[in-house]
């Protein structure tokens, strides 16, 4: 049996780690190698097997090597079988599972099934420890070994070897909860032993199917522990593509778990009740033509988030997602998953998710703003451009800070508004792009926010200071942010579909590309765009008190529209308006949301205002630009800065 399993194709391809476990550390399979020396050809294996609990015998002599004892739970066997090997000495191993009920011994290259598997056991004999030796002179077993631990290196006539009867099942099903794959484990079993139909376990059950040529598709419900009424049971529909062409005959095992704890889900998330497993013997089964078609039957579960996923295992790491599936409700009892590859199948439910009201409102808003504000950015950028024209270079620090901020907002209101069309009609790649492009506009838009900060502070308390060059201002506000988003792209499963659900209807929620809701993830975010979040706004307050403090003696800020324009302008430059994000909480939160969203989206069309209006009154003025009204080149700085 563990010979088998390393040429099984696994689809968590976990083969030869958990076959070094298997041969290391789980007591429930035994395996007893040696040398035979021998002196007789051809040399024979005599075995002599019966059901019970004694123990088990492994004798050699110059011409048999033999196998006897009671240690089966239904084999009964009295053979001889003549090998073919005809060398000396000999490389010999005897295997035995009890869980299948399955011995099976190796001489060289050349295997004997003297008792193959006749299904799951429930009590068994297993745990067999050493219980005494016989010294031979010359033939016999030399090297002996238990799991790879030498027994004697001496030529031994015989290894005795005793059992304890207990309940196989129990106890496999114990070890896998525990073990990371363990429902792979339960698979391998129940494949490995060789029963077409229903396999039960006290952990799971299933049904084994063969595929035969004529094979048009199956139906199959799968049983499940208890005595729970039949029309909650999870039933799985087979498409007649599942059978691999190449083969006349196949076999497809469908598993039931009723126990999730042997499969980890995010925080976040919980398992919806049944996990089913589907394989077909020795395939990877990927891009079926016709969908497998899983119903879930449920409780009522109207209140909550829940989609069809299944398990991943890229980079050997376990994985819950939704590509490969598509979730159909069939109502509030029932949901079908139509995948096109075989895994683990389940419903994931989010655990107290935050189901928005209004969202189709919000969207509505978010996207009519972010156009205006779109728009407003490139109205702007022509307006400052021409405005540059006839500055010298070192004298358009504020245009320039003013540019990038536009040119910033302007891709993030562009890239907000095609997120939700990619998420819904682009593969997950594409998605993953426009995720992290969109990540790196939102920095960029705070990064020039933070300049805008900097840029104002050095006008209003270091007149007299040399200016940056310009490609320091390029390089906070484009460059700095390219730092985090290559790193986390380059950790992967960070940018990807994101859902948003509504509380008015669960079943059509809004589909984004952004940060998954993973936790790494959601770490990130807090790092990236929190913290930076905090930063800006922090100090965006801070200046706009200075700034306030410093200029508001000034003839012009007497007048009200003034005043508020000012401030108002300011508080966009300087992203206080962001600050709204960290109210949303309480019974207000649909209030402080609203507002976010019109105030956040509409921010483009409100810096366009402000730099119209303050255009307009510039040009209507009656005192000249140079400064010579302001009475000090403080003031003169702030008024160019309050025109900028």
């Amino acid at each position: 049996y563990l010979r088998n399993v390393a040429n099984t194709k696994q689809k968590w391809s976990k083969t030869d780690h958990r076959e070094e476990e298997t041969d290391d550390g789980n007591d429930r399979n035994f395996k007893m190698c040696g040398i035979w020396t021998l002196n007789s050809l051809p040399p024979v294996l005599a075995s002599k097997v019966s059901p019970g609990c004694e123990g088990i015998i492994i004798s050699a002599n110059s011409s048999t090597l033999s196998v006897e004892g009671k240690i089966s739970a239904q084999c009964l066997t009295n053979r001889r079988w003549i090998l073919s090997t005809s060398q000396d000495p000999m490389n010999f191993c005897v295997f035995w599972d009890p869980l299948l009920d399955m011995l099976t011994v190796q001489v060289d290259r050349e295997e004997i099934h003297v008792c193959p598997s006749l299904g799951l056991q429930g009590s068994c004999c297993t745990d067999l420890s050493a219980a005494g030796q016989k010294m031979s002179s010359v033939y016999g077993i030399k090297d002996g070994s238990v799991h790879g631990d030498l027994l004697n290196s001496r030529v031994m006539a015989e290894y005795k070897f005793k059992g304890d009867t207990i309940n196989c099942a129990e106890q496999f099903c114990s070890k896998a909860v525990q073990e990371s794959w363990g429902a792979n484990m339960i698979e391998e079993a129940v494949i490995q032993s060789g029963v077409v139909g229903r396999v039960e376990l006290p952990c799971a059950q299933g049904t084994v199917i063969e595929m035969k040529e004529d094979f048009t598709g199956y139906n199959v419900t799968l049983p499940t522990p208890g005595s729970v009424p039949p029309h909650v049971f999870p039933s799985v529909h087979l498409p007649a593509s599942l059978k691999p062409a190449q083969k006349k005959n196949a076999k497809v095992v469908c598993t039931y778990y009723k126990n999730s704890s042997l499969f980890q889900v995010q925080c976040s998330q919980k398992i919806l009740e049944d996990v089913v497993g589907i394989t077909v013997e020795n395939e990877i089964i990927r891009n079926l033509p016709e969908p497998v078609r899983i119903m879930f039957r449920h409780a009522d579960i109207l209140v909550s988030v829940h989609m069809c996923s299944s398990i991943d295992t890229a980079d050997h790491e376990l994985k819950w997602r939704e590509e490969g599936c598509v979730t159909v409700h069939r109502g509030a009892q029932e949901t079908e998953c139509h995948c096109n590859h075989l895994t683990y199948f389940a419903i994931l439910v989010q655990v107290n998710p935050r189901r928005l009201r209004h969202l189709e409102a919000l969207t509505f808003i978010t996207a009519v703003g972010c156009a205006l504000s779109a728009v407003s950015c490139v109205l702007v950028f022509v307006a400052l451009c021409r405005q540059r024209r006839g500055r010298l270079v070192g004298k358009d620090q504020s245009s320039l800070v003013h540019r990038g901020l536009v040119v910033s907002l302007f891709f993030l209101c562009l890239l907000f508004m095609l997120t939700g069309t990619v998420a819904n009609v682009s593969h997950e790649r594409v998605c993953q792009f426009m995720g992290a492009l969109l990540h790196y506009a939102l920095l960029c838009s705070l990064c020039w926010m933070a300049v805008e900060v900097l840029h104002t502070f050095r006008m209003v308390y270091m007149i007299f200071s040399v200016p940056p060059k310009p490609w320091i201002w390029y390089l906070m506000g484009f460059g700095f942010p390219v730092l985090p988003v290559v790193i986390l792209v380059s950790m992967g499963n960070i940018y990807g579909p994101r859902t948003i659900s509504q509380s008015e209807d669960v079943a059509n929620p809004y589909h984004m590309c952004w940060m998954r809701d993973t936790h790494a993830a959601l770490l990130a975010h807090c790092i990236t765009n929190v913290g930076l979040l905090a930063a800006v706004v922090t100090s965006g307050f801070i200046m706009l008190f200075l700034v306030v403090r410093e200029i508001h003696n000034r003839t012009e800020w007497r007048k009200r529209r003034v005043a508020f324009l000012s401030i108002w302008g300011l508080s966009c430059l300087f992203g206080t308006t962001w600050g709204l994000t960290f109210f949303d909480f309480g019974p207000l939160s649909e209030i402080i949301l609203f507002l976010f969203c019109i105030i956040n989206s509409l921010q483009g069309f409100f810096l366009m205002l402000r730099f119209y209006v303050l255009a307009r009154m510039q040009s209507q003025s009656e005192y000249a630009t140079d400064g010579s009204s302001t009475g000090s080149t403080r003031q003169h700085m702030l008024q160019t800065q309050e025109r900028n």
